[in-house]
């Protein structure tokens, strides 16, 4: 059986552990700079003893934001941004770090979640035109996107390759595409959102094609010391829509054209859809798919309880857990693991004195981890 806190090799980049934090957007970034808010919010979670802390859904151009306060990497200055942010999370740390690159299609332009999070027209002080495969918009009244040319498409995935390299150039070591949650590559590839009838719409081969391309073009950006992997949504949960077979197929794909792990949530794409929530709901969906690739699945939804992801690990129905809201709650939620299942975990030595009295071994210092 595979320990949650055993190693985890992503390609070419090894974890210490199988607790991801996956990402969650924070909608505290400046015309797409990162701030001190990041500065704040991933020191903590860089002090969590997570194996890999992943960065929210970074857009890839301006008009990918999911909202004008959305943290973006397309120019000089939001790298620059960024790299502050990173020097001062590393100076202290030694997570290994992933960011997620992402643009938000017909989801964009909207308002912080705070704020209501509903879409802003273009004519708003903080909107702007959206574009999707079709100009299909996500709420029935809500403003229509514009339908991409292929000359469009061609521009989103030199985006997505530009941002990787900037990625790399920052030092992260894994890197994760954003393919789920209904922004702009999960409108592709799913028929409610997909309408178009050229070679980018209609068959499954067709609307994989977008997807497809922009892993290859993000996978030849980087450097091979780099793990690339796809974040996505393994069905719409709606009658007629993307569903686990087609995702299956997906992830053979991917998995042929050198992705190193496969990321697994569900839904986001369509308001028609019906989850039924509960610990672990979206867990079989990465065990179908992990029964047919040999990449690495990362298994996330509601698993907020150190047994239970233990037991998915040892069920054979994952190789590594996603975390999320759960460890916004409980910063600390990998130590707490760590106490529960009898395991270790490494830690700032400045953090040792908090080792709980009654159960020894648990914190450990935290080795050196290489950047670059």
């Amino acid at each position: 059986m595979t320990s949650l806190f055993s190693p985890l090799t992503l390609g070419p980049v090894e974890i210490p552990n199988r607790i991801v934090i996956a990402p969650m957007c924070q909608y505290s970034a400046e015309n797409g700079l990162a701030s001190d808010w990041h500065v704040q919010h991933l020191g903590g979670l860089a002090q969590s003893g997570a194996g890999l802390l992943i960065l929210e859904a970074t857009a890839v151009e301006p008009c990918g934001r999911i909202s004008w306060a959305d943290l973006g990497l397309w120019d000089d200055a939001t790298q620059a941004a960024l790299a502050r942010v990173l020097a001062s999370v590393r100076r202290y740390s030694h997570v290994p770090l992933g960011i997620q690159l992402a643009h938000a299609g017909r989801k964009a332009s909207v308002a912080r979640p705070w704020e209501g999070g509903l879409p802003l027209p273009p004519g708003d002080p903080h909107g702007w035109q959206t574009i999707a495969p079709s100009s299909l918009p996500f709420l029935p009244d809500g403003p229509a996107p514009q339908a991409a040319s292929l000359s469009d498409l061609d521009d989103i995935v030199q985006a997505f390759a530009a941002a990787a390299r900037r990625a790399a150039a920052l030092g992260f070591e894994v890197i994760e595409i954003h393919a789920a949650h209904g922004y702009l590559l999960h409108q592709f590839l799913s028929p409610l959102a997909n309408r178009r009838e050229d070679d980018y719409g209609g068959t499954l081969e067709n609307r994989l094609r977008l997807t497809l391309r922009v892993f290859d073009a993000v996978r030849a950006a980087v450097p091979a010391s780099r793990a690339v992997g796809v974040r996505i949504s393994a069905s719409d949960w709606v009658e007629g829509g993307w569903d686990v077979a087609q995702s299956i197929e997906l992830a053979r794909q991917l998995e042929q054209r050198g992705s190193h792990f496969i990321h697994v949530s569900s839904g986001g794409l369509s308001t028609l859809q019906q989850i039924p929530l509960h610990a672990g709901y979206q867990v079989p969906f990465a065990e179908e798919i992990r029964r047919q690739v040999g990449t690495p699945v990362i298994a996330v939804g509601l698993i907020t309880e150190p047994h239970h992801a233990q037991a998915i690990l040892d069920q054979g129905q994952a190789d590594a857990i996603g975390i999320a809201r759960g460890v916004l709650y409980d910063p600390r939620w990998p130590w707490h693991a760590a106490a529960a299942l009898g395991r270790t975990v490494p830690v700032a030595p400045q953090y040792l004195r908090a080792e709980p009295h009654d159960v020894k071994g648990v914190l450990v210092p935290a080795a050196p981890w290489p950047h670059g």
